[in-house]
């Protein structure tokens, strides 16, 4: 049995992309799936793939149901269709749109094929994550325990500050610019 690694990509930044393994006798329900778990989205949203070519151009749709659009022909369904069967390429490429409304694309690329099975993993599954993934419903997904880890690891500590940077109010508490006054006034003698 063919196991298939696609990496899929979100299309507004190349560098944050998940690694989904998934048997080729799968079907498309279970990447799309995969791609949402992967990315934390939810399945609230319709969704389409498309076949594609290296110019990530839309060919022949595979979707998750029926919508209401004007269609030259009737489009696949996620749930019908083996993964291997719309493998035509050693490269294969999709384009896979979620919610149709937020407008989520992102870019799938078949990055290799295994003849064999890692016994300890359930397939579909994501086993390579780079970069933090978009927030779906906007800025909720960004307060959370990656951002408070990089905030923890940039926060300084307080012997940082025993140089008197960061304190306002000390050393003199000079107002600012009130030694320039004083120094034009010493010049204005001589």
């Amino acid at each position: 049995m063919a196991i298939l690694k696609f990496r899929i990509y979100w299309e507004d930044d190349e560098s944050t992309y998940r690694d989904v393994v998934i048997r080729h006798s799968q079907t498309f329900f279970d990447l799309h799936m995969a791609i949402l778990k992967s990315y934390e989205f939810d399945n609230k949203h319709k969704a389409t793939f498309y076949r594609s070519n290296d110019n990530w151009q839309r060919g022949r749709e595979i979707s998750l149901e029926k919508y209401d659009k004007d269609y030259k022909a009737d489009p696949l369904l996620m749930n019908d269709v083996t993964i291997g069967t719309e493998i035509k390429d050693p490269n294969q490429k999709f384009v896979y749109e979620y919610d149709f409304n937020k407008n989520w694309h992102f870019m799938v690329e078949l990055i290799n094929v295994d003849k064999e099975e890692n016994k300890k993993l359930t397939y579909p599954s994501c086993v390579r994550s780079e970069g933090i993934a978009p927030s779906q419903y906007g800025t909720k997904g960004l307060i959370d325990s990656r951002l408070a880890e990089m905030e923890e690891k940039y926060d300084l500590q307080p012997d940082a500050m025993k140089d008197g940077f960061g304190e306002e109010g000390e050393e003199g508490d000079a107002v600012e610019g009130e030694d320039d006054v004083v120094a034009d006034e010493a010049n204005d003698g001589f």
